[in-house]
């Protein structure tokens, strides 16, 4: 299940259904961007908003993407051998406006388009500051995801 744990109203339903439909012996992975960990790739945008008072809207279990609550839904869904690791993924663009480009994009969008001209405006300059850029201008991103596994038992 990737991406996906931190969408479902009731995460511990999902990993019981999983589990319901797995073969015995066979795995049942997930991993989730961490949300509240400030992992999420549009965290540098969605700070900034939440600094100018605009309220960013979380999925509704974006709990359960905290690498404990998933060891803790594994192991209480009855799988075994629960591992979990953290997931660091970075993303380089050409520029700050190659990086803007793309973060108007998915799951930002409906936050830009509620916002007026002048405040989108505003943050804009505000990420602008906050992302640094190197020497030759590039904009390296970093997120992270929390990963979890287990086996259902025989």
């Amino acid at each position: 299940m990737a991406l996906v744990i931190f969408f479902l109203p009731d995460p511990a339903k999902g990993v019981a259904e999983m589990a319901r439909v797995v073969r015995p012996g066979g795995t049942i992975a997930a991993y989730a961007w961490d949300m509240l960990g400030g992992g999420f790739t549009l965290e540098p945008i969605f700070a900034e908003a939440r600094a100018m008072g605009v309220s960013v809207p979380l999925p509704p279990s974006s709990d359960a993407a905290r690498i404990k609550a998933l060891r803790d839904l594994w192991a209480n869904g009855g799988l075994e051998e629960v591992e979990t690791r953290e997931i660091v993924a970075q993303r380089t663009f050409a520029d700050f406006d190659a990086y803007w480009a793309s973060s108007l994009q998915g799951p930002g969008a409906r936050l830009f388009a509620a916002m007026g001209p002048e405040a989108f405006r505003q943050l804009e300059e505000r990420v602008r500051a906050r992302v640094p850029a190197d020497a030759s201008g590039r904009v390296t991103c970093t997120a992270r995801a929390n990963a979890v596994k287990g086996r259902k038992p025989h």
